[in-house]
């Protein structure tokens, strides 16, 4: 599904506001221990960000990228936006940015995902959150998951995925270290209980 088209849907899939949480069996090395935020899907496709995996790049780096500071003002930004962090969102368009954000900011191009989370792809939400006055809870990645007509399905069906429903909390929870344990436990399932072989019980 390309992205543009997120804000134009009318059908909303199953998998709409659901977590993937990958199989030990994924053979796409992308998405290995992954867990998905799937903000679309319908019968054109679905996309998602992946909500566990570490940037090597800062917030820092990103404000400098953009001209929005210089090296001068980037030293006396507060530990807190300095932190900001920012995730590998998935391997497509990865040197785009994303930021999933509680709906308490809304800009120009803020599209509403869930009653709660909305994502904004300009930027403005950047700058609000260099300035402190951006969303009370954000998360930016750079990159997005997609999947053609069908593929999601079949990926599950295949025993690629298992989905429940997401978690704000989950999803703005920035202690990456563990999340995809902590995932699976909200499910009631363990690492050891999940089988590689296809087929559901």
């Amino acid at each position: 599904m390309d992205f543009p088209t997120l804000g134009d849907k009318r059908e909303r899939g199953f998998l709409d506001g659901q977590f993937l949480i990958a199989m030990p069996g994924m053979e796409d090395g992308n998405f290995a221990r992954a867990v998905v935020y799937i903000c679309a899907h319908s019968a054109d496709g679905a996309m998602g960000f992946i909500i566990n995996r570490p940037q090597q790049i800062s917030f820092v780096d990103v404000l400098l990228h953009l001209k929005m500071l210089d090296e001068h003002d980037a030293i006396l930004l507060p530990e807190k936006t300095r932190a900001f962090p920012i995730l590998s969102g998935g391997p497509v368009e990865t040197g785009r940015g994303f930021v999933l954000h509680s709906d308490d900011y809304v800009g120009d191009s803020s599209i509403p995902i869930s009653d709660e989370i909305s994502l904004t792809a300009t930027l403005d939400v950047i700058r609000a959150i260099s300035e402190d006055r951006g969303p009370a809870r954000a998360t930016m990645m750079l990159g997005y998951a997609g999947w053609g007509p069908g593929q999601l399905e079949a990926e599950i069906a295949g025993n690629g995925w298992l989905n429940c429903p997401a978690t704000e909390a989950m999803i703005f929870d920035h202690g990456l270290e563990g999340k995809y344990e902590r995932a699976l436990a909200s499910m009631g399932v363990s690492p050891a209980m999940l089988s590689t072989d296809s087929g559901h019980a």
